[in-house]
């Protein structure tokens, strides 16, 4: 073979060479730019989570409290984030904020105009990707119920039926939740009512309602990819916003805790991140994912 002929091959050998390093360079770059790429580098992707909100109680009257041992119990079992915060006072802008990355204008507990946001959030977006969604509320006259308060039920603490863009139906009652937790939504929010929930009654209540009705789900979860979050909606005004949020399950390291600074925000762009979703509601965009206290 002439030296010409090797001098074309060789070249076109290292042209090859250099066009596929470039490709595999601009494929990470694109992958590292994603969502779903930053998603999966720090957040599990469980099979199910369902999420628990309580009421008005500050971190250390829960955290370490001889009135909460079931929940102290899933702390040392699972994750304790010991810096969680609310957004505002009262309850229900934090509820809109924890679903939507955005109080959505609301400033107090009065009884809204039902569907009178059509904003993004969190099972709009689940539901736009065709994932699994719903809310199971404890109290609620009937499924899709609108009125603003029944007994112990109280709407405030149900910011789903503020949106236009999520379906009243998959607003569900607590006898709804399933026994056989496979067949949960991918994604669902539990909200007791005004007494199992703290607002009412004691912390001694809400945490034996949390054990006696969530304490079977939390141990399957151990052992079946699921996640439960327990958090509240805000403190008792005396400390900051400071709250308590737990993980436990599966994709939680036993015993972890980090004291990285979370709101709900975080907590929301998190729950977004577990479902691979590839867009992020209002304040979300700019959140964190919560990490360091994952499994490997």
């Amino acid at each position: 073979m002439s030296g010409s002929s090797l001098f074309r091959r060789g070249r076109a050998a290292l042209a090859s060479t250099v066009a596929l390093a470039a490709a595999a360079v601009g494929l990470w770059s694109g992958l590292a730019g994603s969502s779903s790429a930053q998603a999966a580098t720090g957040v599990p992707t469980p099979d199910h989570v369902v999420v628990v909100v309580f009421e008005n109680h500050a971190y250390s009257q829960v955290i370490g409290s001889s009135s909460a041992p079931y929940i102290n119990s899933l702390k040392s079992g699972g994750a304790n984030l010991t810096q969680s915060y609310a957004i505002t006072h009262p309850s229900q802008p934090n509820y809109f904020a924890l679903f939507s990355g955005s109080t959505q204008g609301i400033t107090d507990d009065s009884c809204y105009t039902p569907g009178f946001s059509s904003a993004p959030n969190l099972a709009s977006e689940q539901l736009a990707a065709g994932r699994t969604w719903a809310s199971y509320n404890e109290t609620l006259p009937s499924q899709g119920s609108t009125t603003c308060s029944s007994g112990t039920y109280a709407r405030k603490h149900n910011p789903w039926f503020g949106f236009s863009n999520v379906p009243t139906s998959s607003a569900k009652t607590f006898a709804q939740f399933p026994t056989d937790y496979s067949t949960l939504p991918q994604l669902s929010f539990v909200v007791p009512n005004l007494c199992s929930d703290m607002h009412d009654c004691s912390v001694s209540t809400g945490d034996t309602w949390l054990k006696n009705n969530l304490g079977a789900y939390a141990t399957w979860a151990k052992t079946h990819n699921s996640l439960l979050v327990v958090t509240f909606d805000e403190d008792n005004k005396l400390s900051g916003n400071r709250i308590p949020t737990v993980l436990y399950g599966q994709p939680v390291a036993p015993g972890s805790s980090s004291s990285t600074t979370y709101n709900h925000y975080d907590l929301l762009r998190t729950l977004e991140d577990t479902q691979g979703l590839t867009t992020h509601a209002g304040n979300a965009a700019s959140a964190h994912d919560i990490t360091g206290v994952w499994a490997s």
